[in-house]
């Protein structure tokens, strides 16, 4: 009688584990393609491209909607620059998957940290002001920020290996939702927390030490972080679609996805928890478009907004004091690729913030310039997509 009883409840339970994996096999299935079928991908193209890169563009477009349909993107948003123009530009999918608006070359997304590259940008310009010098004391420019066991510079922080590390349980280097109504706010979350190492030492991705960059720029500057971008960063550069996110959505903003259950994009997405990025500032409080992104990383490869001296520092990467380089540069990832068939130099930035991705990427021995963002967060595809679209452009 036991035995039947144990094996009547054994057979109950299997029943009840198949419906439940049915049941969410039937939820995951229903609700995972985004984009069925690549031929039937919504795009908006921004213009025309010379006839010589209609062969690149194809190409890339083709890239472009395999992507979507492969990792299950609702939308993505591409442009490239060569030698400064900008060649192509183009959105595939939704901006927003219920309302079936389509992304288009002038949908903002989420730049996450690399918002980081332009106030690099902003630091470089007051440096050539001579209001910011690199290697003197961050309290220098910033008092509020507590004298900490060793000396951090600006230089360090801008190649992240300053230390300044907020933790704060499994989130590491994290900041709060919630509003900051000022720099010196954000600064006041992580300015009482000792450094995680000693300066120079290692190399670490740092949030909190580029909202603290973006104090020094505000102190050099005598004027709000935001307003010191915009007027001298955003708009020589025709940047009109930067801007810093608020509380309020602005138009031509995506809506803001993220892969379900904390799962990859491929099985499916929801919207985004929204949460306020206004404590990041220069770290990551930036919504922008590709068109943008390659018009700033245009003016990282030629003398202009900044003196050719100066965009070869931001992009020689720095060595810590044991002599090993730390293959980050002042707010740029310096690696090697494979382009058109030989090693290439490439400058990037990615990012991967709460209901996004982006990249942007630059080869400044081909002058050539990617950026392409998506609307979901962990997106894993799009930084590689844009070497893919490099490499149609490079040959």
């Amino acid at each position: 009688m036991t035995r039947r009883r144990t094996e009547a409840a054994f057979a109950v339970l299997f029943a009840a584990a198949i419906m439940v994996v049915g049941a969410a096999a039937v939820y995951f299935v229903s609700t995972t393609a985004v984009h069925p079928d690549p031929a039937a991908v919504p795009s908006e193209a921004a213009n025309t491209a010379a006839e010589r890169y209609s062969g690149a563009v194809e190409e890339s477009r083709r890239l472009a909607r395999s992507l979507l349909v492969e990792e299950n993107l609702p939308g993505l948003s591409v442009a490239v620059a060569l030698g400064g123009e900008t060649v192509w530009a183009e959105g595939f999918g939704w901006a927003d998957i219920e309302a079936r608006a389509p992304v288009t070359p002038r949908t903002r997304f989420r730049l996450g940290s690399v918002s980081k590259t332009m106030t690099a940008a902003a630091v470089a310009l007051l440096r050539e002001r001579g209001r910011v010098d690199l290697d003197v004391p961050v309290q220098h420019y910033v008092p509020a920020y507590p004298q900490k066991q060793w000396t951090i510079t600006t230089r360090q922080l801008m190649g992240d290996v300053a230390g300044v590390h907020f933790i704060r349980g499994d989130n590491n280097d994290s900041m709060p939702a919630r509003d900051c109504a000022s720099l010196d706010e954000a600064v006041t979350i992580f300015a009482g927390e000792p450094l995680l190492f000693e300066p120079g030492t290692r190399y670490r991705f740092s949030t909190n030490g580029w909202i603290l960059l973006s104090a020094v720029v505000e102190a050099a500057a005598g004027e709000p972080f935001p307003a010191f971008m915009t007027r001298e960063v955003f708009k020589p550069l025709g940047m009109n679609s930067t801007i810093a996110e608020a509380k309020e959505k602005v138009s031509d903003t995506t809506s803001f996805y993220f892969p379900k259950a904390n799962l990859r994009t491929t099985l499916g997405v929801e919207e985004a928890s929204r949460r306020h990025n206004s404590c990041l500032f220069g770290a990551g409080a930036y919504l922008s478009t590709p068109s943008d992104m390659v018009r700033f990383g245009s003016a990282m490869l030629r003398p202009g907004l900044l003196k050719a001296d100066t965009i070869a520092l931001l992009q020689a990467p720095l060595r810590l004091e044991s002599g090993a380089s730390t293959d980050f540069a002042l707010g740029w990832k310096v690696e090697r690729v494979q382009l058109a068939g030989t090693a290439a130099r490439m400058v990037a930035h990615r990012a991967n913030p709460m209901g996004g991705t982006a990249a942007l990427l630059m080869f400044p021995d081909h002058r050539l310039v990617i950026a392409a963002a998506s609307n979901v967060s962990n997106a894993e595809g799009v930084a590689p997509f844009g070497v893919k679209v490099a490499e149609a452009f490079a040959r």
